[in-house]
């Protein structure tokens, strides 16, 4: 089934394998409801998508939600579709409201409690969603081992994290014998780029690992659908909308309209695949909360920008 897609990377030197675009799982049970989120699930893995990413606080900001929303609709739809096996599922550990922080106890409380809201026994990739510096890699890392070792987590991974603790993590994974970090969740995008370039894409170049970008489309800036004058009825309209009024946010925009009228591709497919060209990328993350807005995330594991196309978006996004 999806195992033969054509398009999956490997990630890391892991044993995991997964189409180049990771969908997002921060809509379900918030923009997305129950029958929406399947609809969206359904589309994607028929498109041969089979990279799911989610949190255990999504969508713990929303009244009334206690977090967790996302992965109950995630493992209600893996039980109905039978499919477990074909998916691989990405959760993060750290920010849900009852389970706190990246304490060792902390870590394994929350990946049971995450396992029950998926209805499994595995994780196939698990990150440490915001790491916190007051915790020693040695407990975290330990912490992390352990659930690897009792087979409840496939791979490792940390989000939102600095070189200097990333690199503290390898090397006492790598002393001890202890599972290792396979990939890296910056905040990364054509409007976006400091925090992942620089020292942390280096590190992430030099030991091998993945970088899966969240944010891919800037809160949907990148998509092209935010014009001045114009009026978008989202969610998360603010966040896209500041980078209107800067010049580079208009120059990317400027680039990305000529470049994807020369291929007849959707602005936001030439965003993502700018992302998916750039050193250490294997998946960036997008989200869609109606199946309409899928083809234009998907389109990515087609779409081959040509070299000047990329240094012209590198350029207008400098």
């Amino acid at each position: 089934m999806t195992a033969s897609h054509p398009s999956l990377r490997k990630l890391g030197a892991s044993d995991l394998k997964v189409f180049p675009l990771a969908l997002g799982g921060n809509v379900f049970g918030w923009t997305a409801d129950e029958e929406a989120s399947f609809a969206v699930l359904d589309a994607y893995t028929a498109a041969g998508g089979n990279f799911v990413d989610t949190a255990d606080s999504y969508s713990a900001w929303i009244e009334g939600h206690k977090g967790g929303e996302s992965e109950t609709i995630i493992g209600k739809w893996l039980k109905a579709r039978g499919n477990r096996s074909d998916v691989v599922v990405a959760t993060k550990v750290s920010q849900h409201p009852e389970y706190q922080g990246l304490t060792a106890a902390n870590i394994k409380a929350a990946a049971d409690a995450s396992l029950r809201r998926l209805d499994t026994d595995y994780i196939d990739l698990y990150y440490t969603h915001f790491d916190q510096p007051e915790v020693p890699v040695e407990e975290i890392i330990g912490a992390l081992d352990e659930l690897v070792k009792a087979g409840k987590v496939r791979q490792i991974a940390a989000s939102n994290i600095t070189p200097e603790r990333l690199r503290a993590s390898l090397d006492f994974s790598a002393r001890e014998g202890l599972a290792r970090y396979v990939a890296v969740q910056p905040h990364y995008n054509l409007v976006s780029r400091d925090t992942y370039e620089g020292p942390l894409q280096d590190l992430v170049a030099r030991e091998g690992l993945a970088g899966i970008p969240y944010f891919a489309l800037a809160s949907g800036f990148l998509t092209g659908k935010y014009r001045p004058g114009t009026t978008v009825d989202s969610a998360r309209a603010g966040s896209a909308a500041k980078h209107l009024g800067t010049e580079r946010g208009q120059k990317v925009l400027l680039a990305l309209d000529e470049i994807a009228a020369a291929h007849e591709a959707p602005v936001a497919t030439v965003a993502l695949a700018w992302l998916a060209a750039q050193p250490t990328i294997a998946a960036p993350i997008a989200s869609a909360r109606t199946v309409d807005q899928l083809p234009a995330l998907l389109g990515v594991a087609d779409l081959r920008l040509t070299d000047d196309e990329l240094k012209r978006l590198t350029d207008a996004s400098a």
